[in-house]
């Protein structure tokens, strides 16, 4: 692979993540579900042990969420490319809810190239500093 096709893939994933913060924040569930493989795996961050799989058990997770106010920061987004249809990431996350102090965690995901373009195959969220 060529080293315009390695930052072209970084690239995506990268937008990735930061699309599916935004959508977050916006409570854009159908479009969050839809940046995932139909066969995708989720945990949030403050459940890491509880997989949810699958495109439409991941809308119906969000959709079951209580409303709230909320805006994700990512960063320290490091993306490792393995070949032209799989890559691994690794990012920073502060989530503020005006709940309470902020929460401090990170993503590590699995990327994959479907023929709609680079969607999570798996995004396994936690918190770094518990409450």
């Amino acid at each position: 692979m060529i080293s315009a096709e390695r930052r072209a893939i970084e690239w995506e994933c990268t937008r990735l993540i930061a699309l599916y913060a935004n959508l977050n924040d916006q409570h854009r569930w159908e479009e969050i579900a839809a940046l995932y493989h139909p066969d995708g795996l989720m945990t949030r961050p403050t459940a890491p042990d509880v997989e949810i799989r699958g495109s439409q058990a991941i809308l119906a997770a969000f959709k079951a969420r209580p409303p709230r106010i909320t805006r994700h920061f990512c960063s320290n987004v490091v993306i490792d490319v393995d070949d032209a249809g799989h890559a691994r990431g690794h990012c920073a996350i502060l989530l503020f809810t005006g709940d309470g102090p902020p929460l401090v965690g990170s993503f590590d995901d699995r990327f994959v190239a479907t023929d709609s373009g680079w969607r999570f195959m798996e995004r396994r969220g936690r918190l770094t500093f518990q409450r």
